[in-house]
């Protein structure tokens, strides 16, 4: 359990930083990212953020079972992103960043 722990605090701190610095960490991280669509980087940032806190709240492993659905769809709603240059970065990112949660989620769920 220290992992998914260590994994939302993490995640969480990550999605406070979409929220507040939307700008600065597309355009550090995905130079390509349009400037124009930062608000998308808000809402995952929110996604996130409430994901971890949730997961934070409860050691529940129905929640840890519903939170890696959610990053699957994410991780999944990313590849077709994958084929864009403008996105494709971003895509890498959120969707790896999703998909890696997923499988430890997945796995404390488990055992």
């Amino acid at each position: 359990m220290a992992i998914v722990r260590a994994l939302c605090a993490v995640r969480g701190l990550w999605g406070l930083l979409l929220i507040v610095w939307p700008r600065q960490v597309t355009g550090t991280l995905t130079p390509d990212f349009p400037g124009d669509r930062t608000w998308l980087a808000r809402v995952l940032g929110a996604r996130v953020a409430a994901e971890s806190a949730a997961l934070l709240a409860t050691s529940d492993r129905r929640v840890r079972v519903a939170a890696a659905g959610v990053d699957v769809l994410h991780a999944a709603s990313m590849l077709p992103c994958l084929f864009s240059r403008r996105y494709r970065r971003a895509a890498l990112i959120s969707g790896g960043d999703a998909a890696a949660s997923a499988v430890v989620l997945n796995r404390s769920a488990r055992g």
